[in-house]
Order: structure tokens, then sequence, then C-alpha cells
């Protein structure tokens, strides 16, 4: 028999996870569609490229919260690559591509 105090925690966890949900999402698209961009024109507008860091930034907090480490490590790293000079972005695409089919897929399995 478990602790109900840790089942009521685990509980309220999993519905803080579905209440948060759609805003991670959404801000996995962010990431998504400022990657999309910078494959298609080779530059982000600084609006594009502050908005995608901004929404890394959220999402490295939120995954930490639910004991997503890894998830909180590849948002830090998604953020500092947008919060970097704009003609770096380019150089960066692959490892951008990869952060954010990574993170899309582990909120996906933790749903």
């Amino acid at each position: 028999m478990g602790d109900p105090a840790a089942s009521q925690i685990s509980e309220a966890m999993n519905r803080l996870w579905q209440k948060f949900l759609p805003q991670m999402e959404e801000r996995v698209a962010t990431l998504q569609s400022a990657t999309t961009q910078l494959a298609n024109r080779a530059t982000l507008t600084l609006e594009e490229q502050s908005g995608a860091a901004a929404d890394a930034h959220k999402l490295a907090g939120v995954l930490g919260t639910f004991g997503l480490k890894e998830g909180t490590e590849l948002a830090r790293e998604a953020e500092s690559l947008f919060e970097g000079p704009p003609d770096a972005l380019p150089a960066s695409l692959s490892r951008l591509t990869s952060i954010t089919g990574q993170l899309k897929a582990m909120i996906a399995d933790r749903a």
C-alpha cells in the first residue's frame, strides 16, 4: 500500500501537467515554427528569435517542475542558441531541429 500523501501529490502533478500541456505544446510549436522559418529563409526576425528564446526559457522551467531534467537541459540549450547572434543561427539549424523534435516527443510521451 502506497503513501496516501505521495499518491495525492502524484495526482495533483498529473492534473497540473494536463492543465499546462496545451501551453507546453504551443511553446514547442513556436520553436518548430522558428526552426522552419530559419530553414526556409536562413534568418529570423528579431521578434521570431526573441519569441523562440522566451518560449524555450519557459519550457525549461516547466519541464523541470515536472521532473523532466533532460527536457530542461534541451530547452536551455535552445534558449541559448536563440539568444545568440542572429548570424550564428543558420549553423545551429540542425541542432535546433533535433532539440525541437526531442522536446515534442518527450512531452507527448509524458502526456
